[in-house]
This record gives structure tokens, C-alpha cells and sequence, in this order.
């Protein structure tokens, strides 16, 4: 397919960057203002430019990865060279009754919310479209599966999609910072323990994944009776460990909301 990026950010390199190692016979093309400082992309086959409309007519998908603020101003630019085309948003709050609205019937909305685990092929994309879009939007899920998971879901859940896989990833990154830290106090340097504490978090994640059982049962497999691994949850649940994360996301979810 022929993607089309519109905001190489963050999150648009992100993507651009999974896109070209985890998904085959794809032609990207990211755009952004100042191109210098994403020049280095076009060593990875990946075109650049300062211009949205640059071969956007050619485009199978077209992915906005910019500010809410910008999305008038681009849609100004785009709208009057290209038709027929998914409109791909992973503007947060603008909803897909909204951004049909702006880009009108002859598009497609469809709504996204990956994170920059795109880059590895390990984003939790959650996808949601009209039912009418529905044939429209099956390659944007195929494109996004291809860069981790995609699953579809109601578009009132997008904002807690957007607390839980993007702001989500700074949560896992804290813990696996406090966990480096706890790993220079018992004795490790830091990059020791933070290869550890990485890899530690990234082999409970497969094998959640690989197995589809709730974290309770494999919880179970590394406990055993008076050992040291359930005498340091139960330190810290008494410190509010899992009520602390639970609360850390509802609040996330509450600014989101306003």
C-alpha cells in the first residue's frame, strides 16, 4: 500500500519506521514542516517532504498523526486534491462523526490510537470506524497488525484506549524504572539492571500474550510458599502497588475527559 503520513512527530516516525521494517511492499511518505531533523528516514526508503499534498493523490491510506489545532488547516490543504481516500486520525478527541464531517462523504474516517512502540512492531493500535467504513478500514487494521496488535473497538472506549496503550507506556516505563533503581540498591549497576528489569518485563508480557491466561496464573508459577517473590508483592500491595496504578489511569482518564 501507499501511506501517507501527515505529522512526522514522535509518533509519525514511529509509525513510518514500523511500517518499513515490519510490513513489506509498503511506500511511505511522511510529512513535516521542518523535514530536517527526519531527513535520516529517507535512508530507510521512506519519502519526505515539507508538502502534505506531495504524491498524497496516490495514496491508499493517509494518516494523520498531527495536533487537534492543526487538523483545519491540513484538511484545507489536502481536501481539494484527493476523493475516495481512508483518512486514517490519530488526532486525540477528534471524533469520527467530526472528521467525516470535515473531509465528507466521498472519504472515510477512520479513528487510531497507536503508540511509539510502533517503531518496534509492538504497538497496542486500538481501531474504531462507522460500520458503514467497515470494508474501507480493513486495510488499515492489516497495516496496523502488522506494527503489534489492532484491535477494533467501540469508539466511546478511544479515550481510555488512548489512557491505557499510549499513556500506558509511561506507566510501564516507571515501573521499570523503579525497578532499575531497586537493582542499584541491591547491588547492580544500572545498565545491568536495567537490562534486567527490561527483559523481565518483556518476557511476562509474551508470555501473557503467547498463553491468553490471566496474570494471576502465571503470578502463580513464580510463588511459592514462604518464598521471597510473594513476601515482596504482599510489601507492595501494603504500599498500594496495583491501587496506585488503578487510580494513576482513571486520573489520566479524567483530564482526557476535562
Amino acid at each position: 500500500m501507499k501511506v501517507h503520513i501527515i505529522g512526522g512527530g514522535n509518533l509519525g516516525v514511529a509509525i513510518a519506521k514500523g511500517l518499513s521494517k515490519f510490513s513489506q511492499g509498503n511506500q511511505i511518505t511522511v510529512t513535516r514542516r521542518n523535514t530536517a531533523s527526519i531527513l535520516y528516514l529517507e535512508q530507510l526508503g521512506v519519502t519526505v517532504s515539507s508538502d502534505n499534498t506531495h504524491q498524497i493523490q496516490e495514496a491508499d491510506i493517509i494518516i494523520l498523526t498531527i495536533k487537534p489545532y492543526q487538523v483545519d488547516t491540513v484538511l484545507a490543504e489536502i481536501l481539494p486534491v484527493i476523493s475516495n481516500k481512508v483518512i486514517a486520525s490519530a488526532v486525540s478527541g477528534l471524533s469520527i462523526e467530526n472528521l467525516q464531517n470535515k473531509i465528507g462523504d466521498g472519504n472515510s474516517a477512520v479513528r487510531i490510537m497507536p503508540n511509539i512502540a510502533s517503531q518496534f512492531g509492538a504497538s497496542a493500535t486500538c481501531i474504531a470506524f462507522h460500520e458503514k467504513n467497515k470494508e474501507k478500514a480493513q486495510n488499515t487494521v492489516a497495516l496496523f497488525k502488522d506494527l503489534g496488535t489492532a484491535p477494533i473497538i467501540d469508539e466511546k472506549l478511544m479515550d481510555a484506549a488512548t489512557v491505557l496503550a499510549a499513556s500506558g507506556t509511561a506507566f510501564a516505563l516507571r515501573y521499570i524504572r523503579a525497578s532499575m533503581q531497586a537493582g542499584i540498591e541491591i547491588g547492580f549497576d544500572w545498565q545491568t539492571a536495567l537490562a534486567i528489569s527490561a527483559q523481565t518485563v518483556k518476557g511476562a508480557a509474551e508470555m501473557i500474550m503467547e498463553e491468553q491466561i490471566h496474570p494471576e496464573q502465571l503470578i502463580d508459577r513464580v510463588t511459592t510458599p514462604q518464598g521471597c517473590t510473594i513476601a515482596g508483592l504482599n510489601e507492595m500491595e501494603m504500599h498500594g502497588f496495583s491501587s496506585s496504578l488503578i487510580r494513576g489511569i482513571k486520573t489520566s482518564l479524567k483530564q482526557i475527559k476535562g
